[in-house]
C-alpha cells in the first residue's frame, strides 16, 4: 500500500505541476477522441436513422454488420487502416501515417457502429406512433424523422458518449496508425502503457487519474441532462 500511496502522491504532483508530457498526453487525447466521435456522429447517427426507418434488402444483413464492428478487434481496424494509409497503400501518397490524422481515421471507424446502433435503438424504443402522428399533421416524412430524433435526442447523446468512451479509451489504433510520438501523437492510453512498462508508474498513474476524471465528467454530464429532462 506504501509504494501506491507514494506512487498517488507523485501523481498528484505531475497533474498540479501540469508536466508538459502529461498535459500532452492529455490534449492529444482530447482532441483526437472528438474529432472522431464529431465525424463519427455525422455517420452514425444517420446510419442508424436509415436502417430504423428504412426499408431495403439486405437490411437484417447491415445491422448484423454492425453489430459485428463493435466487437471487432481494434488492432483489426488499425492493420485495416494502415494498410490504406502505408506508402504502398492507395492513400499512401497523403502521408497521414503516424499522425494525428491517421488516429482520427481509425477511430471513427471505431466510433461509427458504436453510436449507429446506440442510434437505432433509441428509435427503436421510442413510442412508434410519432413518426405516424407527424405524418398525418402533413408533416414530410425527413420532418418526422427529425421530430423523432428530438423526441430520443437523449438516446442519440447516449449514443455519442458511448462512441467518445470507447475511443478515448482505445490503444491498439492509437498505437498502430499514430506511432506513439512523444508529443506529437502520444496519447494517455499509449503513454500508460509505455511509461508503465517502463517503471514510471506514477506516470501512468497520473494519466489514468486524468482519463478517470474525463469520463466521469462527461458521464455525468448526460445523467445531468437526463434528469433536468425528467423533471
Amino acid at each position: 500500500m506504501g509504494f501506491i500511496a507514494e506512487s498517488l502522491g507523485k501523481a498528484f504532483a505531475l497533474i498540479l505541476a501540469g508536466d508538459r508530457d502529461v498535459m500532452s498526453a492529455v490534449a492529444t487525447s482530447l482532441s483526437v477522441a472528438i474529432w472522431s466521435v464529431l465525424f463519427g456522429s455525422l455517420s452514425g447517427v444517420p446510419i442508424g436513422i436509415v436502417v430504423a426507418f428504412g426499408r431495403f434488402p439486405m437490411k437484417r444483413a447491415v445491422r448484423v454488420v454492425l453489430n459485428s464492428m463493435m466487437a471487432m478487434p481494434t488492432v483489426v481496424i488499425g492493420l485495416l487502416v494502415y494498410g490504406f494509409l502505408s506508402r504502398q497503400g492507395p492513400l499512401g501518397s497523403f502521408g497521414l501515417l503516424f499522425t494525428p490524422r491517421a488516429m482520427i481515421i481509425g477511430q471513427t471507424v471505431l466510433a461509427i457502429p458504436i453510436i449507429a446502433n446506440y442510434t437505432l435503438s433509441a428509435i427503436q424504443g421510442a413510442d412508434q406512433r410519432i413518426l405516424p402522428t407527424t405524418l398525418t399533421l402533413g408533416a414530410s416524412t425527413s420532418q418526422g424523422m427529425i421530430q423523432l430524433a428530438r423526441e430520443v435526442r437523449f438516446g442519440i447523446m447516449a449514443a455519442i458518449i458511448a462512441g467518445f468512451g470507447r475511443v478515448i479509451s482505445e490503444v491498439g489504433v492509437a498505437m498502430m496508425l499514430g506511432g506513439n510520438i512523444r508529443l506529437y501523437t502520444r496519447t494517455m492510453t499509449t503513454a500508460i502503457a509505455l511509461e508503465t512498462s517502463k517503471g514510471e508508474f506514477a506516470f501512468g498513474l497520473a494519466l489514468g487519474v486524468i482519463l478517470m476524471a474525463v469520463s466521469f465528467a462527461v458521464n455525468s454530464v448526460l445523467t445531468v441532462a437526463q434528469e433536468s429532462q425528467r423533471a
